[in-house]
């Protein structure tokens, strides 16, 4: 099986090899892999937003209200 060979040392460019001859990933290789996959990333969302970026995003949300608001307020000093 692919994923033995995968898991026990095997050469994981040699099981591409086998699956590009198959014609692609089989549904069995592909689900391992969306496993793997998922348990790598899960660390990474459950780490949530540094701080600083939760800041600067506030920064820039800020910002881009700002002109809005602005340009806004000119329409109505201006028209009237």
């Amino acid at each position: 099986m692919k994923i033995q060979k995968l898991n026990s040392g095997g050469s994981g460019e040699q099981v591409m090899k086998e699956a590009k001859k198959q014609g692609g990933l089989n549904a069995e290789i592909q689900s391992r892999i969306g496993h793997q996959l998922r348990a790598m990333y899960d660390d990474v969302v459950r780490q949530g937003v540094p701080d600083r970026f939760v800041e600067l995003i506030r920064k820039l949300d800020e910002a881009e209200a700002s002109p809005q608001l602005r340009n806004a307020g000119d329409k109505n000093d201006g028209g009237e």
